[in-house]
């Protein structure tokens, strides 16, 4: 059986907290500029009052930005309260396990599907909805202890909730790397993409253009190694060997490191890897913690099984070697000096490839989910005491059937990447999938499906002027715009004003109806829109007063050749105008707000100004506003590295210095697995408890107390 995974749930429990502060801290700076009253997509007019009762509008529109009246606060503030209750939560979750438990999970989820629900299109990323569905994920995850005052203790069923996390960080990766083939985009399929890749993304880190200077085989040997790494090692996810889990853990953990290092993608790869934590256990974690009490106990000649597991585990390496060589075309160029790579199938032959394994990896995963439940089942059936085993039992009937459930309502989204399997899936679950889909419990994946950008980077800049003769460029604090300033390093926080320009310069701006909204608010001088742009206003080249005329035009954006000898880091070429010459009033531009319905009304604001509530966050306003948000984000995780740095620091102060290591107890004894099992509950054994008695041989799921997680049991002599 395996061992509790109290360490790794404790650590993916601690990493979902580090991203929900990331987007809580990221998205509450940007909030007036965004969905302000004077923003460029006021969230006021989402929630429009119907006259329907408060339950009807949440079950319409579950969000707890209904309550904000009640509450005295208007859209925006609400807004607000919500994120700083996010950020104090995610907060307090990241600097004491004893917070990290379910209920407090749960509303983190609720808070950010309520943000969510408002956030149109800057909050419609993949990976927000990542975040809800992994936040809800570890609300079945995170134990339930804050109520009944106990220790986080490992519970018989925990590994079942455990393994959504594993099947969610499947679907993640197993669909992203599908859709780059079924896109049928040209560069995937040639293996250029990285050649491009760089240089287009939304905003690149420094290291990219370091990156965009490697040689082409480099290049395609790594597209390769991302098929790999995205389509084949995901199988291994679900591989019974320790050693191939953990393979398949740093091969994932290694790819989201080179994204981050070369690309600002916020907290998507943080949270991936933080999902990735699921394919760890108990006995990893101690070891690289180095709190492991397992010794290592290596004998000759093998057992059969060890011999067993090490062929399966280098014929599975073997295997993946030569599928790699042969249908990627792998070979040496020994003139050239160079790994020539291609790709040796067709689009033909891939589509029948998925189409004959998607519902068979539908079935793997169902065989490793069952197993999972039947290896609770035998947990809980060890559990001591008529009363606690039916207790824990109660509990394992509970989570396994809401694991069955939504592993079976993400069915729907997951095998969006192949249609005839798709159609072939009970319509109950497209029902009940249907029935979820708003709340964003399971959901649909496939990111960097096509290359944007090959024939060079598409950029809109935009130009103001106070006559329509001499214009002045105004400047991003991150997109690429004066191409002698270096790429900036602005992960984990998001600046999706940015992210959205990068969408915009893809198509016609018609295709961004918030564009215009977005020039409306630079010509009136809205100050929380100008600092979307620039924190510090005086690197606003309108700061005195507003432009009277605003355009936008649009360019291509390539990196410097480390040949050229430039000082610059990027080139770039007029293409065509984006947006035409406006100005207040202009029949073109109101035409567009009112088209779009983002003309802004007369109507007074609700707000009470002598309400206690309002002020205190339009106080704690005023302190974060000179700061950017990559400083904000990083001061609180420097806050939290600082508290866990002293707290380790005292704890060896009492000791003493480090504890000492005891030679490996004898087989079967709990101390054996770190600590004794109470009713499927793990606590610490005192070593004076060493010599207690043993209740089942030794196996896992043993307990000998009761089951609220406090320490009263008797001890048999």
């Amino acid at each position: 059986m395996a061992e509790p995974l109290r360490r790794a749930r404790a650590l993916l429990l601690a990493g979902v907290a580090a991203a929900y502060l990331a987007a809580f801290a990221s998205l509450y700076v940007q909030v007036p500029g965004l969905y302000g009253r004077d923003g460029i997509l006021p969230a006021r007019r989402v929630l429009r009052l119907s006259g329907k009762g408060l339950w009807e509008q949440l079950r319409d529109f579950p969000t707890l930005l209904w309550l904000g009246p009640s509450l005295g606060l208007d859209t925006e503030l609400a807004m607000e309260l919500l994120c700083l209750l996010g950020v104090l939560c995610s907060f307090g979750a990241l600097l004491l396990e004893p917070l990290r438990d379910s209920l407090l999970f749960a509303l983190l989820w609720v808070l950010y599907l309520s943000l969510y629900q408002v956030g149109q299109v800057f909050l419609y990323f993949q990976w927000d909805s990542l975040l809800l569905e992994a936040g809800f994920l570890a609300v079945l995850v995170a134990p339930l202890h804050l109520l009944s005052g106990g220790a986080p203790a490992w519970r018989p069923h925990d590994g079942v909730t455990f393994w959504l996390m594993r099947w969610l960080l499947f679907r993640l990766m197993f669909a992203s790397g599908v859709v780059k083939l079924t896109s049928r985009c040209p560069t995937w399929w040639g293996l250029t993409a990285l050649t491009y890749h760089y240089e287009t993304q939304c905003i690149p880190t420094p290291a990219a253009w370091f990156a965009h200077q490697l040689p082409v085989w480099f290049q395609k040997l790594s597209v390769v190694a991302t098929y790999v790494i995205e389509v084949a090692v995901p199988v291994l996810f679900f591989a019974p060997i320790r050693r191939l889990r953990l393979f398949s853990f740093y091969s994932q953990v290694l790819l989201q490191v080179l994204i981050i290092l070369t690309g600002n993608y916020n907290f998507f790869n943080m949270l991936t890897i933080v999902l990735a934590f699921s394919l760890l256990d108990e006995e990893h974690v101690g070891r690289t913690t180095g709190r492991s009490k397992r010794k290592s106990t290596g004998s000759w000649p093998p057992s059969l099984g060890s011999f067993l597991s090490v062929l399966l585990e280098l014929s599975t390496y073997s295997l993946l070697l030569y599928w790699s060589i042969q249908y990627f075309g792998m070979e040496i160029n020994w003139e050239k000096r160079l790994l020539e790579s291609k790709v040796a199938f067709t689009y033909h032959e891939f589509t029948t490839w998925l189409r004959a394994v998607t519902l068979p990896l539908v079935g793997l995963a169902f065989l490793s989910l069952s197993w999972e439940i039947l290896a609770a089942m035998y947990r809980c059936a060890c559990v001591r005491g008529c009363f606690w085993k039916l207790w824990a039992t109660l509990q394992w009937v509970v989570f396994a059937t809401a694991a069955m459930g939504v592993f079976a309502i993400s069915l729907v989204p997951f095998t969006y990447i192949e249609q005839e399997s798709h159609g072939k899936l009970w319509p109950g679950l497209h029902q009940a999938f249907g029935t979820v889909q708003r709340l964003q419990l399971v959901n649909s994946y496939g990111l960097f499906r096509r290359m944007t950008g090959v024939g060079g980077r598409p950029e809109v800049v935009l130009e103001g002027s106070y006559d329509g003769q001499s214009w002045t460029e105004i400047e991003f604090m991150y997109k690429p715009g004066n191409v002698s300033r270096a790429p900036p390093v602005v992960a984990p926080h998001q600046p999706r004003l940015d992210w959205q320009m990068w969408f915009a310069a893809l198509g016609h701006h018609s295709s961004s109806p918030w564009f215009g909204s977005f020039v409306h608010r630079l010509l009136q001088g809205q100050e929380d829109v100008i600092r979307l742009l620039q924190v510090d206003e005086s690197r606003y080249p309108f700061s005195a007063r507003p432009p009277v005329y605003i355009r936008a035009q649009l360019y291509k954006y390539w990196f410097t050749s480390s040949t050229e000898g430039s000082h610059s880091w990027w080139r770039r070429q007029w293409v065509q105008e984006f947006f035409p010459t406006v100005s207040l009033g202009d029949p073109t531009l109101e035409n567009l707000l009112h088209q779009h319905g983002l003309k802004q009304d007369k109507t007074p604001s609700r707000r009470p100004l002598a309400a206690v509530l309002p002020r205190v966050l339009q106080w704690l306003r005023q302190l974060c506003r000179p700061v950017p948000g990559p400083t904000i984000i990083w001061s609180l995780y420097l806050v939290v590295a600082t508290a866990c740095l002293l707290r380790a620091l005292r704890r060896q102060r009492r000791g003493g210095g480090p504890p000492t290591r005891h030679k490996g107890p004898r087989r079967g004894d709990p101390a054996d697995r770190g600590g004794a099992e109470k009713n499927g509950h793990v606590r610490r054994r005192e070593p004076q408890e060493r010599g207690e008695s043993r209740a089942c041989g030794g196996t896992e799921g043993c307990g000998d107390g009761r089951g609220d997680g406090r320490h009263g049991t008797k001890r048999k002599k």
